[in-house]
């Protein structure tokens, strides 16, 4: 139900309330607070002691009162006002009825503002010193806390401490307390954006240091306000933190916090991968159930818990569920043609040539210190044998020219050997394409290539071009229609059910932009607002995100219910995607519950307007389950969805509400992704490490240089653990100066 309006500022009869100037109040921020209240106020201020400090305290407020709502037997919303004086106890006016206490209200319109609720709640009036105003704030945390005291509860009992540290953080944001930031700031006492892990002990510790600095004109017995809630302490709300941030991804190694990379099928098509990956820092593995398949995904897991086990180093397995996630549909594999060029200058000269890895079909990908710029597998190892450094291997390429390698580097790999070759000419490389060695005139071995990739299908968008997204996969070979128009898939019905003319499309987490312009049952045409000046590639598999449609869907589909059966026998954490509200939350736990898997970690990932908004009472709901629990940023889709310019607020929203909650954050996507893809790290991913050092668990992506990513971020992390004091040399003032 709806909690209209709480005062505990000091008034002198109702009328007073209602004639209160904003101004000299402090109210709540912009919107209302809505609360649930399944308590009678009788009982309310009658089951704890908040309120007994207050009466001690005679010349602090002369009159307190407390404006609620509750159900009345009709279902009804009714107003109840609690008040005492110095001189009487406290007193209740209401209307006649009877409290109904019931465990099933919602628990979103209990901890989130109402759009079109116009009043507000006002809790702190500027007559009270600072004392006083800090000891209404932990009231109200308190009285929070009793109002939700059914939703607590149901909490499992692993999550009850941090489940109502959540209800004080929530309680402390409701109001508008930037004076008594300041004035606490200004005695040195308290910092309020600092004490989420443990709300209720810091505010009780600053009640008792300003209760020190007025003890000389206090009476003697007077204790003040201290809390009875001694779990409330902030040792142990440290101590709480820790311990679910272990339960779920295991403790810090070197009190450095952890690193999870993304993994796929090159993990498999290498050996020595997941060796280098565990070797280099990272101490949890992450697979994405949208690509790959249960067998990809078996073969990644051995090889992870055998190097583990073989290097002696913890690592834990977090397997994405894929979700219902937007993703433009598959396209008709290209030519499988490569093209190698060497560097070349302005004027066309050649600057470096390029460097082609050889090695017998099979082999894997080339050793993690070698980077060449194409790779060759040859179907011939009596070829491969006779290969020396100095050889020059010839060719006729696919447009029949006469080509060249010559054998630079000899490199012994898993089954035989490799080899690094310099190519000095454009050369386009096909399947079933003969080399030879160059000996005295004559083909003395031959080798064939074989494996080589299609090349990549995409269809290239301009600003003003139109897309066509066709429902039907089956035509999934077009990229283009008759009329030269891009055309692109999607499989899921959720968007073409959704959309309308006007509103905003984006592709490829936001690197391309569109307005719809018409639909059909089975078409979308886009018009194309955002592009790269020479266009921007859209491939398949790429997002795409509606971000101001009202789409409706499911929180698990049926595709992750059947995943589900297999992370849960086969990984420690499951990520949850595109989490909206409480109803996805309840379907997790049903289907947990069905599978008994209540020692799998639950990582809820926050991609959506609405599962930001929903944040806290998603969290409060999954602490109904034992299940470790952890929140993921992830900073892809959410910044197309709720905006680019609001990211930096975001982040630290979600920090402060996990902080609150004792729950544990991984900061994910985009995380040095210029030094994954380039091995060129840009000066701001420098500094978002930085500020993701505040979360449990920074994520990496894959990409060609993830090593020496890994290695990067390893050290930031280390040295931010060993606190290393920049060195600052002492002023020398100029023997000059007048």
């Amino acid at each position: 139900m709806n909690f209209g309006a709480a005062s505990l500022g000091p008034i002198t009869n109702h009328a007073s309330y209602c004639g209160t100037n904003p101004t000299e109040a402090l109210l709540l921020r912009d919107k209302p607070l809505h609360l649930s209240c399944g308590l009678d106020a009788n009982i309310l201020v009658s089951r704890g002691n908040m309120f007994q400090g207050l009466r001690r305290h005679k010349q602090a407020f002369s009159l307190t009162f407390i404006v609620s709502a509750i159900r009345n037997g009709k279902d009804e919303h009714e107003s109840t006002i609690g008040a005492y004086s110095d001189d009487q106890s406290l007193t209740i006016s209401k209307s006649s009825h009877k409290a109904n206490d019931t465990t099933k209200e919602s628990i979103a319109s209990s901890l989130y503002p109402s759009e079109d609720h116009s009043q507000h709640a006002k809790i702190l009036g500027n007559h009270g010193n600072l004392l006083d105003k800090l000891k209404a704030i932990h009231m109200h945390a308190l009285a929070m806390e009793q109002w939700n005291a059914s939703r607590l509860k149901q909490c499992h009992r692993r999550h009850a401490m941090s489940a109502a540290n959540l209800i004080h953080y929530l309680a402390l944001r409701s109001l508008d307390v930037d004076q008594i930031k300041d004035d606490l700031s200004s005695v040195g006492l308290l910092n309020l954006e600092t004490i989420n892990p443990y709300v209720i002990a810091s505010l009780s510790a600053g009640i008792q240091m300003l209760e020190n600095l007025k003890s000389t004109s206090l009476d003697g017995n007077d204790k003040g306000i201290t809390s009875d809630k001694s779990e409330f302490t902030r040792s142990m709300m440290i101590d709480k933190a820790n311990s679910n941030r272990d339960f779920l991804i295991g403790p810090l190694q070197d009190e450095r916090i952890h690193i999870m990379v993304t993994v796929g099928r090159e993990a498999i098509s290498n050996e020595t991968f997941i060796n280098d990956v565990l070797k280099t820092g990272a101490t949890i593995i992450r697979i994405n159930c949208a690509h790959g398949d249960p067998s990809v995904w078996s073969e990644i897991i051995r090889r992870v818990k055998m190097n583990s086990q073989m290097l002696e180093k913890p690592c834990r397995i977090l397997m994405d569920l894929a979700g219902p996630k937007l993703r433009t549909g598959k396209m008709k594999p290209g030519p499988c043609v490569l093209k190698i060029s060497p560097k070349k200058n302005a004027h066309g000269n050649m600057i470096n040539p390029a460097h082609v890895w050889i090695a017998p079909k099979g082999a894997g990908p080339p050793p993690s210190h070698v980077s060449p710029d194409a790779v060759l597998y040859v179907d011939a190892q009596d070829f491969l044998t006779k290969l020396e450094i100095g050889d020059t291997i010839k060719f006729s390429d696919a447009r029949g020219k006469q080509r060249s390698l010559k054998i630079s580097k000899k490199f012994p790999v898993f089954n035989g050997v490799g080899f690094m070759a310099d190519c000095t000419k454009t050369c386009y490389v096909e399947n079933g394409m003969e080399l030879y060695i160059k000996a005295n005139k004559k083909r003395a071995s031959f080798g064939c290539v074989v494996d080589v990739p299609p090349t990549e299908t995409f269809v290239r968008l301009r600003v003003g071009d139109l897309l066509v997204i066709t429902r039907d996969s089956s035509n999934e070979e077009l990229t283009s229609s008759k009329a030269g128009t891009p055309r692109v898939t999607c499989s899921s019905g959720y968007l073409f059910d959704s959309v309308k003319p006007g509103e905003p499309i984006a592709f490829d987490d936001g690197k391309i932009w569109g307005v719809i312009k018409g639909t059909s049952i089975s078409e979308i045409v886009v018009s194309i607002t955002r592009a790269g000046p020479r266009g921007t590639k859209l491939g398949p598999e790429k997002s795409i995100n509606i971000p101001e449609s009202n789409i409706q869907y499911e929180g698990l589909t049926s595709k992750d219910i059947i995943d589900l059966e297999f992370v849960g026998s086969h990984a420690d954490i499951v990520g949850i995607s595109f989490v909206r509200n409480v109803n996805d939350i309840v379907v997790l736990e049903q289907e947990l519950k069905k599978r008994k898997l209540e020692h799998l970690g639950i990582v809820l990932k926050i991609e959506t307007k609405d599962g930001l908004k929903n944040l806290a009472v998603m969290i409060l709901e999954a602490m109904k389950l034992p299940n470790p629990l952890g929140i993921m940023i992830a900073r892809g889709d959410l910044a197309v969805e709720c905006g680019w310019e609001q990211m930096a607020d975001i982040q630290e929203q979600i920090l402060s509400i996990c902080s609150a909650a004792h729950v544990p954050v991984i900061w994910a996507t985009q995380v040095l992704e210029s030094l994954v893809k380039t091995g060129v790290p840009t000066r701001a991913e420098i500094t978002d490490v930085a500020c993701g050092r505040r979360a449990s668990c920074i994520m990496l992506n894959k990409g060609k240089h993830i090593l020496e990513a890994i290695a990067t971020l390893d050290t930031i992390l280390k040295s931010s653990s060993t606190k290393v004091k920049a060195e600052v040399k002492p002023l020398v003032l100029s023997n000059h100066l007048s």
